[in-house]
């Protein structure tokens, strides 16, 4: 008799544990905020180092596009640390 009360109480708790994980499964519309978030924590640095490069690079004579490649470089390494710790938390 004893094997069956453990057979049923671990059948119990799987079958809760079932209905939990069910309830907190994150819906569409919040896994897609989520993607959303992600790529704008991504992709805003790069544009903003790409419009600020191009803005310094408008000060130089000439075809110049150095601060703009390095500023572009440098929101892609912001936007990855950004995701990074976004996606840690």
């Amino acid at each position: 008799m004893s094997e069956e009360k453990k057979l049923a109480e671990q059948v119990e708790k799987e079958a809760e544990r079932l209905e939990r994980a069910e309830k907190e499964r994150p819906t569409v519309l919040a896994q897609t905020a989520y993607v959303g978030i992600l790529g704008l924590l991504f992709v805003l640095p790069v544009i903003g180092g790409a419009y600020l490069g191009r803005w310094i690079d408008g000060f130089f004579e000439g075809y110049s596009m150095r601060w703009t490649l390095s500023l572009i470089f440098l929101g892609i390494v912001l936007g990855a640390v950004n995701v990074y710790y976004f996606v840690r938390e």
